[in-house]
């Protein structure tokens, strides 16, 4: 198997057209580092958790700094936020997305350094920390994620992850973009959030507290933890290292790509 950093033929042939043209040279220097390399450098450094700085300069992929801007200049054209919309079509040509269901769900990543959408996390003792919010369909593959605070209650990201899934086509027909029931745990039990649910056609199956367990969520929420798993096992993921979020957010939504890519792989 090769490396998880090195990017196959198949993934830039996916890639490549949705990058932003090439600035301009405005004076003369050193060559561009070529995109292909500079994107074998960010999966590196997503894939080991290591340092900007301490980038391998002998692995040719430029410095930690080239790799920096490049993550950042891409999230910002929305970069990853295209190939997801892609590689969801791709799946759903197949057949392959069920929309029966979806299923929402969070965890928390402690904060290194505070910045935008850190918070005194409830369950650290207060230390700063971040949620990932993550919204996944049927068999497990993620339609939507999400950065927030760590002190944010989880229903509150509900509608906003619901609006962020993508109009998917790939089928005669119009595209389509709402599951038919979502499931949640109780941290999501809320009848004003079950009422924005049902307004947007989607029937809410929340388990609600105060009720004994045993309301048999688990034999299908199962899939939107196994994602959360993939997402953390990215190192860089595990802990929010980015004072800046747009380039956190950068990190999980290319993340969220990998993933869904894989997904692609095995089905299509």
């Amino acid at each position: 198997m090769s490396r998880p950093w090195i990017v196959s033929d198949e993934l830039w042939g996916l890639i490549e057209p949705l990058l932003p043209p090439e600035p301009p040279k405005v004076k003369p220097g050193r060559p561009r580092v070529p995109d292909r390399q500079a994107l074998c450098g960010i999966l590196f450094v997503l894939h080991t958790g290591i340092q900007w700085e301490y980038l391998p300069q002998e692995l040719g992929f430029g410095s930690g700094m080239t790799c920096w801007r490049r993550l950042a200049a891409w999230n910002e054209a929305g970069v990853w936020d295209r190939l997801h919309l892609v590689l969801l079509r791709k799946l759903r040509s197949a057949g392959q997305l069920d929309w029966s269901r979806a299923v929402i769900d969070s965890s928390h990543v402690r904060a290194a350094p505070t910045g935008p959408k850190s918070g005194p996390s409830p369950v650290d003792r207060a230390r700063p920390g971040s949620k990932h919010h993550v919204l996944v369909e049927g068999r497990g593959i993620p339609l939507a994620v999400s950065l927030t605070g760590g002190n944010h209650n989880d229903v509150t990201q509900l509608p906003p992850l619901l609006a962020k899934v993508p109009a998917v086509s790939g089928l005669v027909g119009r595209p389509r973009r709402r599951p038919e029931v979502l499931l949640a745990d109780r941290g999501y039990d809320h009848d004003k959030y079950r009422r924005l649910v049902w307004k947007q056609g989607i029937k809410p199956v929340i388990a609600r507290r105060g009720v004994a367990h045993g309301s048999n969520l688990g034999a299908y929420r199962w899939v939107v933890e196994c994602t959360i798993a993939w997402l953390h096992g990215f190192r860089r993921l595990r802990v929010r290292w980015e004072r800046r979020d747009d380039i956190h957010e950068a990190f999980l939504g290319l993340a969220t790509c990998l993933i869904t890519h894989r997904h692609v792989q095995r089905l299509c």
